[in-house]
């Protein structure tokens, strides 16, 4: 078995096994979890529905049916008088914040990041 394993993995073909497998054992639904990690309100789409709680400190689950995925978009100024969209697919569930986006000058940015994948069991 571990012979045919080092096979399939020099195909790339493990990590797609694991990813069926996860979809059958959770019963076919994607687990995604957004969490608010700054200290601004950040309103934010699901699948063109406004929703969410905005606030600081936030965390809410979704629970979609797996290969739809989620759409989520949210302002990544967080400026009042300045709108900068970002829109994501998010396809693998998974756990994701909100945080300040350290990789541009304007303090006001922030961005959505994967943190970690929500475990199965």
């Amino acid at each position: 078995m571990l012979t045919n394993q080092s096979c399939l993995e020099s195909f790339g073909l493990i990590e797609e096994l694991d990813k069926q497998a996860t979809e059958t054992i959770s019963g076919g639904y994607g687990v995604f979890e957004i969490k608010n990690k700054t200290v601004y309100n950040v309103p934010y789409a699901i699948d063109g529905t406004v929703t969410g709680d905005p606030s600081p400190g936030s965390d809410r689950i979704w629970t979609v049916f797996s290969g739809d995925g989620l759409t989520i978009e949210f302002d990544a100024d967080v400026r009042i008088d300045y709108i900068k969209l970002k829109k994501y697919n998010l396809a693998d569930g998974g756990v994701y914040e909100f945080q300040n986006n350290l990789n541009t000058d304007n303090p006001y940015d922030i961005d959505l990041y994967s943190v970690e994948p929500i475990p199965l069991f």
